[in-house]
């Protein structure tokens, strides 16, 4: 654990942060509750595989990364009449008591000393409210970053028998000198027979160390989709995780990464399934290129009282290069015989017989290596539904493939 970041960042900050959002005195609350827990809490886990551990961030200078007081952002927030798209700010002022049910009900503030300093000193954010028997689509938000660092909260609520598909977009504005910080924790609760479908395109520019956690929470028939795609930043970690706590609720987590130069990505995928008759499918594929390196760790954890399951997992990394890096860590934690459940992960190379077939047909050798890589994705792509995410991930992916040739 580490508390350089104190040096920084103190009572008089987070108070002055949450006066300037007009916040009430039980946010406020909250913020300085998780202040003070940097003092004990440790950093996320770091992923684990033979001869070698992955990502271990706690020691990065938070001290100056964090500048809290000077975040500059853009914030672009569009929706549907039937559906409310706030502004944190405007959140607290409409919904006080809707933020104040729902604000650190999925995620825990405490979850670890990155979640802790988010809560703290968060400043940006999106709050997405969908009534009961609303469907909501087209949902948009893209945040451009324009400081050091940036601490950003998204909460998506759908009442019962709701429904709602956002899009909500990082990038890097404005030039800034020396490396950057983002964080982002997001937080979806799905409500009875509700159905909410979040897709995040992360293409942060390669100074910036990228942090999120966004966790989901299914009732009753209710289902929480997750599209994670991740393409920018230096370093990245991202962790994606649904609670199925309703009986006969589902989520699907998809994700897909493109990694080059020297950038590093984490990629967390996992499933608690706490009541019977739920399903999980979550399928990642990720290539990486040059000196880039990548881990993926996934988890299917099948609760006592979780009878008739059904959990699949898979994941496939196709490295570009000799010099790239990665490695999988896939598990299951099974508490319940009743349960159907598989994973499985891949690590390789383009394969040279496939390449072999394409030199025979004539294709030549980078124009054959950019086809299957854009056929590698085809299974990942088939399953993001939002045409816009899933077009705008193929484009980084051309536009990374056009600059090797």
């Amino acid at each position: 654990m580490s508390t350089q970041v104190h040096a920084s960042i103190d009572e008089t900050t987070v108070r002055q942060l949450s006066e300037e959002l007009g916040e009430p005195e039980w946010l406020l609350e909250t913020r300085l509750d998780a202040l003070d827990a940097l003092e004990t809490l440790d950093f996320p886990d770091v992923i684990q595989t033979p001869g070698r551990l992955w990502t271990d961030i706690a020691d990065l200078d938070y001290d100056s990364l964090v500048d809290p007081l000077n975040a500059a952002e853009e914030k672009d927030q569009v929706g549907p009449d039937n559906a409310e798209v706030l502004s944190f700010a405007e959140a607290v002022d409409e919904h006080e008591d809707l933020l104040k049910e729902h604000f650190g009900s999925v995620v825990d503030p405490q979850t670890n000393y990155l979640t802790a300093l988010s809560t703290a000193l968060f400043s940006t954010g999106t709050v997405v409210y969908v009534p009961e028997k609303v469907d909501a689509e087209d949902v948009k938000v893209r945040t451009t970053m324009n400081s050091r660092s940036l601490f950003n909260y998204t909460l998506v609520v759908a009442e019962e028998s709701s429904s709602v598909t956002l899009l909500e977009r990082q990038e890097t504005g404005e030039n800034v000198e020396g490396d950057r910080y983002y964080s982002g924790l997001v937080e979806v609760s799905a409500g009875e027979n509700a159905y909410v479908q979040y897709g995040s395109l992360q293409n942060l520019d390669q100074t910036t160390y990228n942090y999120q956690l966004k966790e989901g929470v299914a009732d009753t028939y209710g289902q929480v989709d997750f599209i994670d795609c991740n393409a920018g930043s230096r370093l990245s970690k991202s962790s994606v995780e649904t609670h199925l706590e309703g009986d006969s609720s589902e989520t699907k987590i998809v994700g897909a990464f493109y990694g080059h130069e020297d950038q590093h990505f984490d990629i967390d995928a996992r499933v608690w399934h706490r009541n019977e008759n739920t399903t999980a499918d979550l399928v990642t594929r990720g290539v990486i290129d040059d000196l880039a390196r990548s881990v993926y760790e996934g988890v299917q954890d099948v609760g006592r009282d979780a009878w008739n399951t059904s959990s699949y997992q898979r994941e496939n990394t196709l490295m570009l290069s000799d010099e790239s890096e990665a490695d999988a860590s896939p598990k299951l934690i099974i508490n319940n015989h009743d349960t159907e459940a598989s994973h499985s992960a891949t690590v390789g190379q383009v394969d040279d017989e496939d390449m072999f077939y394409m030199a025979s047909r004539a294709v030549p050798e980078r124009t054959a290596k950019n086809m299957l890589v854009k056929g590698f994705y085809v299974p990942v792509l088939e399953e993001i539904e939002v045409d816009e995410l899933r077009e705008d991930f193929q484009a980084l992916v051309r536009e990374r493939l056009e600059a090797r040739d």
